[in-house]
């Protein structure tokens, strides 16, 4: 699907991913990689750039390939569930004004991280939480491959060019145009290869979304008002 909306009568779908997204948590991607890397003995600013880059087991593979891949794992699932707990963590800006605008059961979240630490990071940010949330555990496949964005529209009952994708990540930009779905690129200055449309900012973004989740009805009361004041 290329376009900017489905058929006129039928339900529309937002599906968003969440960090760099709706959340920012570069600085605490940044910081739990950091410590990460010294109880390791490594560079944190090299094994930064491979994570940024790679899924951990592959981060593992690269940066200590003599070390036991499960015990990596475990440190830094340990790591990343004490930051959500005592970090500090920032929605950015127009992401909660988008989430409370849009209709209860219309949206869901997709994203390669755990469901608990959503739940966290949403608990300190004060957003609203839907009602599915596909992550890490749900998919046997993570992004790029489809199939998360495929899980969350089988269980919304919807079909895939009923659900644009909301993205700031190549992997997830692959993963949502692989699914048979409009990608909607934010939070980057130069547009992610294969976006259809490209924001800077999310704040940007948000009157779009809303309009698509009201099946263009902002965009039609919005014309009505201006012809009526003519």
């Amino acid at each position: 699907m290329t376009g900017e909306s489905a058929g006129p009568d039928r339900t529309k779908y937002v599906l968003f991913d969440v960090d760099g997204t709706l959340i920012d948590a570069v600085s605490n991607q940044r910081r739990v990689w950091g410590t990460w890397a010294e109880r390791y003995g490594l560079d944190a600013d090299d094994v930064h750039q491979v994570a940024l880059r790679t899924r951990p087991m592959e981060t593992f593979a690269q940066v200590a390939p003599d070390r036991d891949p499960g015990a990596c794992l475990a440190t830094l699932h340990e790591l990343e569930d004490e930051d959500v707990r005592s970090g500090v963590y920032a929605a950015f800006d127009g992401a909660s004004e988008l989430l409370h605008g849009l209709p209860p059961g219309s949206w869901a979240l997709v994203t390669s991280n755990y469901e608990h630490r959503v739940r966290g990071r949403f608990l300190r940010t004060g957003l609203p939480l839907p009602g599915l949330i596909v992550d890490a555990a749900a998919v046997e496949e993570g992004k790029p491959s489809p199939v998360p964005y495929l899980r969350a529209a089988e269980r919304l009952g919807a079909e895939p060019e009923d659900c644009p994708v909301v993205e700031d990540a190549p992997s997830g930009v692959r993963s949502g145009r692989g699914a048979g779905m409009t990608v909607w690129g934010v939070n980057t200055e130069v547009a992610v290869e294969g976006v259809h449309r490209h924001f800077a900012s999310l704040r940007e973004a948000v009157p779009h979304i809303l309009d698509f989740a009201s099946g263009g009805s902002r965009t039609r009361q919005r014309g009505r008002g201006r012809v009526s004041g003519v």
